[in-house]
């Protein structure tokens, strides 16, 4: 519910500052007061379209800030909680426009985009508008109004989600149909270089260990002739490493007196003497075992040559062989038989189909359904509307497309018969101006009732009104603000009289510049408005009569 308003610097507002109850207020004044300046405020900071206009003149930037009160409205609870913007059961919506058009938006005090103020404002309140009969001419219009009726928002949504999933597979499948031949054609080559790749049987670190084997293989002479001549170095030469070793222990062992110092010395030495005679024993045994192997370098060599000559063939490197084994494989099985495979397409594309059909179903068995309570409840309106013979149909027509769409099975429209044994036909053919207005005033309230959002604002809805139908349109108002809130602009005093509080509009010139102020009213205030509103440009003792009177009765009929 929105508790309080203040807006500041924007038209020629320079700074109103109202507070709101539960129930219904209306908004009166004399044409061109400013009474648009408070709807115009609340769009904005609801997130609509702002320009270097809408601040006042020689001011910087207007300010607007709408503080609602979230307790009864979990979804924006929700929307706040999910946003890290909660503030208890408060919500605070700011929006600053600077003069040169630039815009800024707050939640809460935090920055955010225009997008999160659009969003969550939908929750907050709705604002029905004068122009809005207008948009009842469109079939979009109607099929938004009964999904609303319905309770059918979102299942609308989900059958919309199923036709977005549906279509885009099946245009996936109709671009691989297309492309058949090509596909055909690609999917033979794959099969083929995976067979080559296949019979290759690259095994991991296979490449590495056959360049070094052939590194090995290539240089078996050179290996054993130097290893036989460290062999003999060591030990077997004369004189051979051993043996000089040997001779340096033989002289400090000859020494006429022991020194202590060089004892690590001699332990060093004997270990290098016995080091030696094991690495020339070790090397022997390697040149006795070691063969060039002739007929396995050819193996090796053969083999490598293999892979060389594949990996030039595909064009890469000869170590990433294996991962392109890896991909080749899993594009083959996408298109053959997998994910992407035209046999599996045109299974999801039917299966996406049958997920459509029964959300569809769904949708239009809630929409038929809430058709009929629809038509009987706008029916009743409108003879409380002093449009008793109109016969209001909502039509649900099945469309003949076979493929899947995305608003449903049917196009919904709504029709009237203004007179008895007259066929209904489509608003645009029939209605005329005040009559669609009418309509779309009921049809508004109607649908209003079962809105789940707590604020609604009607800007003018009763224009072309009069007379004891005025006054119905003030209690049905009135009805509505019984278990929430509503804002209405009038110039009728039928239904100003029965709102639950009255704010007047007016405005006045100071110092070449001009002003629009705001007030409540009391109940004195309220009688003298409803008199001007009359149409008493003097106020006789019996036009104010008539304003209390009009006044008492609204006010008491409700009680």
């Amino acid at each position: 519910m929105l508790n309080q308003l203040i807006v500041a610097n924007y038209a020629i507002a320079e700074r109103v500052e109202l507070q709101f109850r539960q129930g219904m207020t209306t908004l009166t004044g004399e044409t061109g007061a400013g009474k648009s300046i408070v709807l115009d405020a609340l769009g904005l900071v609801l997130g609509g379209r702002a320009d270097a206009g809408a601040v006042r003149h020689g001011a910087k930037r207007a300010d607007i800030t709408a503080s609602f009160d979230v307790s009864r409205i979990p979804e924006a609870s929700q929307w706040l909680e999910a946003h890290d913007l909660d503030d208890e059961n408060d919500c605070i919506l700011r929006r600053v426009i600077s003069k040169d058009g630039r815009s800024r938006a707050y939640i809460n005090g935090q920055p955010c985009p225009l997008t999160d103020l659009r969003e969550l404002g939908g929750m907050l309140m709705d604002i029905h508008s004068q122009h809005q009969h207008q948009s009842l001419l469109q079939k979009d219009t109607h099929r938004k109004l009964l999904d609303e009726f319905a309770g059918a928002e979102k299942l609308a949504e989900e059958t919309r989600a199923a036709w977005k999933h549906w279509h885009k597979t099946r245009q996936r499948l109709n671009e691989l149909q297309s492309n058949k031949d090509e596909n055909d054609a690609r999917l033979q080559l794959l099969r083929y270089q995976v067979e080559e790749l296949d019979r290759l049987a690259l095994g991991e670190n296979e490449l590495a260990e056959l360049e070094n084997e052939q590194a090995q293989l290539g240089h078996a002479e050179a290996v054993l002739r130097n290893c036989h001549q460290a062999s003999l170095l060591c030990s077997e030469d004369e004189p051979s490493a051993a043996q000089l070793v040997q001779q340096a222990l033989q002289q400090l062992e000859q020494l006429p007196v022991e020194l202590p110092q060089l004892a690590d010395t001699l332990q060093m030495l004997n270990e290098a003497q016995i080091q030696l005679n094991e690495a020339g024993n070790n090397l022997r045994h390697f040149v006795e075992d070691y063969e060039a192997d002739p007929a396995r370098l050819e193996e090796v060599e053969t083999r490598l040559s293999t892979l060389y000559e594949l990996a030039r063939k595909h064009r890469v490197a000869p170590e990433t062989l294996g991962e392109l084994h890896a991909q080749l494989q899993s594009e083959l099985d996408e298109l053959d038989g997998g994910e992407g495979s035209l046999e599996k397409l045109e299974a999801d594309v039917e299966a996406l189909r049958g997920d459509w059909q029964t959300k569809a179903d769904a949708l239009t068995a809630k929409r038929e359904k809430a058709a009929v309570e629809l038509d009987g409840r706008i029916a009743e309106e409108l003879a409380e509307l002093s449009m008793p013979s109109v016969q209001f149909v909502t039509r649900l027509a099945r469309q003949e497309k076979a493929d899947p769409a995305p608003l449903g099975n049917e196009e919904i429209e709504f029709l009237i018969s203004a007179n008895p044994g007259q066929p209904a036909r489509s608003l645009s053919k029939v209605a005329s101006g005040g009559e669609l207005s009418r309509i779309s005033l009921a049809i508004q309230v109607v649908v209003a009732q079962t809105s789940t959002i707590p604020t609604l604002v009607f800007d003018e809805v009763d224009v072309g009104i009069g007379g004891g139908t005025a006054e119905v349109v003030g209690r049905l108002l009135r009805q509505l603000g019984q278990n929430g809130q509503v804002l209405c602009v009038t110039h009728l005093p039928q239904v100003a009289a029965q709102a639950h509080q009255h704010l007047f509009v007016s405005k006045f010139s100071e110092q070449d510049a001009t002003f629009s102020r705001i007030e409540t009213l009391n109940d004195d205030g309220r009688i003298r408005e409803v008199a001007r509103m009359l149409g008493g440009v003097d106020m006789t003792e019996q036009t104010l009569a008539h304003a209390q009177e009009m006044f008492q009765k609204g006010q008491a009929t409700h009680h």
